[in-house]
Formats: C-alpha cells, structure tokens, sequence
C-alpha cells in the first residue's frame, strides 16, 4: 500500500520502500543509497557489515523502476559512501546499476559523502528544480523542497521503521539503502526543520502509514 499527497502542485506517492514516484513525470526518486559501504567501512578498519549491501539496494531500485515504469531517476546525494567506493563498485554491481541507467534521465544530486562527479554518466548536480519542485541533498531551502541526508525514522508498534517526512513546504526521504541506520523522527534536528503539523509516513516491507510526526515535550 502507497501513499499519496500533494507538494506544491505536484501529486506524488510515497512506496514502502522508501522511493518517492512523482506519476505525471514518470520520475523515480530516491535518497542516500550509500553504495559501497561495507568496502569503506573495511577499508578505514571500520566495523565489517555483509558485502552484499550494494545489491540488495540495487534489487529494491530495480523492482521499483519495473513497478512505476519510471524514465527518469533523482537520486538526491550520499548515492555512494564516498567517491573511493563509487570507483571500487564490484564489476558485476557496475554494470547492474549501467544497466538500469540506460535509457532513463538519470541525476545525482551531490551529498555530503560524494560530492563530486563520478564517471558512471548521469548528470551531476548540486540541486535540480523541476516543475516547481527543488531536488536537493540537505533540506531547509527555498521550497516546496524534496531533500534527504538525515536518514529519519520512527516507532511503530515498539519497532524502528524508516519515514518520510511531510509537511506544507518540504518532504525528507528516509534512506534507501541498505545498513544505512536513521536519525529518531524527534531528534532536534529534524524538529527545526519541520513545520507543525508534520507526519512521519512510515514505511513497513508492505505499506505506509502515516502518522503526526513525533515530537519531544
């Protein structure tokens, strides 16, 4: 189950897996994939996460572009976990995401972890306006704005859930990727950003459900 709702003029749906679709554009949005992470983990002598983490976010990204139909993709920063990982992909996850990029108006939008061009084509922005909404990594800008970078999350039923956040002016993407943690709903950062009367639209494997956002007293 989706969820649908306007922003500015656009009507757009939120999936449960974390992808924004925007149908009357035939766009795919997604935030903060962080390609590549286990590699920099381990090459910085970090904690050693399974090395699979890069394909099991291109299996939801492909699924997505097949569900939607999608021609045109806003991947909106920390697309990679750095710039290093992006030039390490595993040649088998290169030509994976090569081939999902074929044919598609593909935007990385730059983020904090690789903000640079990488040499896998596309076109690299620092922020894209489109049919009166502004794509950018970190929020608080002009808007009606679609952004990511704080990877939020909120509790359902006792559990952590990842969630979009939504206001009048602004929609925060949760993260897509995989081992890619979260920041609570109700941690200061994200309280300035958003507006009064928010919701967290929050994401299970199945469906989003959305909820007023959590607040501290």
């Amino acid at each position: 189950m989706t969820y649908a709702f306007p922003l500015g003029h656009a009507r757009l749906t939120a999936l449960p897996s974390g992808a924004l679709h925007w149908p009357d554009e035939r766009l795919l949005c997604v935030s903060d994939l962080h390609f590549g992470k286990s590699e920099r983990l381990a090459r910085r002598g970090g904690a050693l996460l399974p090395p699979y983490e890069t394909r099991a976010t291109l299996l939801r990204l492909e699924a997505d572009l097949d569900a939607t139909g999608a021609r045109a993709v806003i991947c909106l920063g920390d697309s990679f976990d750095d710039l290093a990982a992006a030039e390490g992909l595993d040649e088998t996850d290169r030509l994976w995401l090569l081939r999902l990029m074929a044919g598609r108006d593909w935007v990385w939008i730059e983020g904090n972890h690789d903000a640079g061009p990488t040499d896998l084509g596309g076109s690299h922005l620092a922020e894209l306006h489109r049919a009166g909404l502004a794509f950018r990594h970190v929020g608080g800008g002009a808007g009606p704005e679609v952004s990511g970078h704080y990877h939020p999350k909120a509790r359902l039923a006792g559990k952590a859930h990842r969630a979009f956040l939504l206001d009048e002016n602004r929609l925060v993407l949760p993260a897509y990727g995989t081992f890619t943690g979260g920041l609570w709903c109700d941690d200061p950062a994200l309280q300035a950003l958003m507006g009064p009367g928010a919701l967290a639209i929050v994401t299970t494997p199945t469906r989003c459900l959305p909820i007023p956002m959590p607040r501290r007293p």
